[in-house]
């Protein structure tokens, strides 16, 4: 009895090890999966677009939090982004996607977002879809134009998101392409950066740099920085872009609260 016993006991204490030791391997299948987007069907980022598919990546790593896939063709994206090839991602981020993108089902898109899915765009992923009002309506801004690059200086809107944390409630200077948006209200937006003057004319006037917000169960993170290489190679840009991902992603708390009605930007209450 004792002998059988002992065996019991042997058997279990081998069992619990085995679990474990297979702990960590549960653990990084916990970890979410973020599909990078850089297929463009107009003007295309050829200097940046394979610098932010190595630091998205790189980013994620560093955070343990997401491992990254990508989608660079038309044919990849036929197949991991239908309804079904979806599934197997939590969050989107289009990195300077430009035109009308081959989507194979551009509703279930939208869908599988609203869902309770991240979805991250770069500058130019606001350039993407003109044709399509749903898509600007979920990423919340169309582009309009630009001038020439500037220097411009980026007021926080919401020095507490993940997006923000890294100005520590400071003001920053970004020489960059700035956006013009024609579309862009920010009564349905929370915003997180902003300009109190047109970047290149310097007309009194609010200038969205970047916002998120839900969307049904998902969430929706941009950033209309990121033109120029060295704009994705300075930490504070990744520190940016990585909180806006993990916050989409729903691995870091943030508000998405909309204005209230007649609200007026908090960078514009001091002029």
């Amino acid at each position: 009895m004792h002998r059988r016993l002992f065996i019991l006991s042997a058997l279990t204490a081998l069992t619990l090890g085995a679990t474990l030791l297979a702990a960590p391997t549960t653990a990084h299948r916990a970890k979410k999966k973020l599909l990078v987007v850089t297929v463009t069907k107009g003007f295309r980022h050829g200097d940046s677009i394979p610098v932010a598919e190595k630091i998205l990546a790189e980013l994620g790593a560093k955070s343990g939090k997401f491992d990254v896939d990508y989608v660079r063709t038309d044919e990849e994206m036929a197949q991991k982004m239908s309804v079904a090839g979806l599934k197997n991602y939590d969050g989107v981020f289009f990195a300077s996607t430009t035109g009308d993108l081959p989507l194979p089902d551009k509703e279930g898109f939208l869908a599988w977002i609203k869902s309770g899915k991240g979805f991250c765009g770069a500058h130019a992923a606001a350039d993407t879809f003109h044709g399509f009002p749903a898509y600007i309506e979920m990423i919340g801004a169309e582009f309009e134009t630009h001038g020439a690059q500037v220097e411009v200086e980026g007021l926080l809107e919401d020095d507490s998101h993940p997006a923000t944390k890294v100005f520590n409630k400071q003001s920053f200077k970004a020489f960059d392409e700035i956006y013009i948006f024609k579309s862009y209200n920010w009564a349905k937006t929370h915003a997180l950066i902003g300009m109190d003057k047109h970047p290149n004319t310097k007309v009194p006037g609010y200038y969205a740099l970047s916002w998120c917000k839900d969307y049904g169960k998902g969430r929706v993170f941009h950033t209309s920085l990121g033109h120029r290489v060295d704009i994705w190679q300075k930490p504070w840009y990744q520190e940016h872009v990585l909180g806006g991902i993990l916050w989409s992603l729903k691995e870091a708390k943030g508000s998405a609260k909309l204005p209230k009605l007649g609200e007026t930007p908090a960078i514009l209450k001091t002029k």
